[in-house]
């Protein structure tokens, strides 16, 4: 089922409609959706690795827009869903003190969390939550993602077919790896958070 599923990503890499569902998948995990765009990029980018930094810009952009719209989940529903959340995990006595810390150091935090595998919605969210400067946070997540996005770009363009390779002959391996470092990314980023 893997390989199909795979041969299906390598293969749909060349359609033109593949180009847009990457661009919707890295918009909506910026702000709800809780698969990462790598699911796209990196079989697009093995397929045409001459494309990569087309695929990584693409992703960038959709991936900073879909942040705008988390930063305004968080900005605009704090009064009606965000104070519920804070009251259901107990933080309701914290938020004054996160705000602070946020100011403080929310730059910091956008940059690192948006290259590492936690989940970047609950960046944006908190963002637009902690009312972070929205400039500051736009400019700090095309930083960020464009990184991200940037150095798989990099890599899959230079060593493209010898990753191919090695992904190919043990997929199952690299897919479990994958697996682990999404659920790594979500626990870490509720212990962080």
């Amino acid at each position: 089922m893997l390989k199909r599923t795979y041969d299906w990503c390598i293969n749909a890499a060349d359609k033109p409609y593949a180009l847009w569902i990457m661009a919707a998948v890295s918009f909506a995990e910026s702000s709800f959706f809780p698969i990462p765009p790598d699911i796209m990029l990196l079989p697009m980018s093995l397929a045409q690795p001459k494309k990569a930094w087309w695929f990584a810009t693409v992703c960038t952009i959709a991936s900073v827009a879909g942040g705008v719209v988390g930063y305004a989940i968080g900005a605009l529903l704090y009064d009606s869903v965000g104070y519920w959340l804070i009251t259901v995990y107990g933080l309701s006595d914290k938020v004054e003190t996160f705000r602070a810390s946020y100011a403080e150091w929310g730059a910091v935090i956008i940059l690192l969390k948006g290259l590492t595998p936690i989940p970047y919605k609950l960046v944006t969210i908190t963002s637009g939550f902690a009312g972070y400067n929205i400039w500051l946070f736009i400019l700090c997540s095309i930083v960020a993602r464009g990184g991200r996005f940037f150095v798989v770009a990099v890599l899959l363009n230079r060593y493209g077919d010898a990753i191919r390779a090695e992904l190919e002959k043990r997929l199952g391996t690299w897919v479990a790896i994958g697996a682990i470092v999404l659920v790594f990314g979500f626990y870490a980023a509720f212990k962080l958070v």
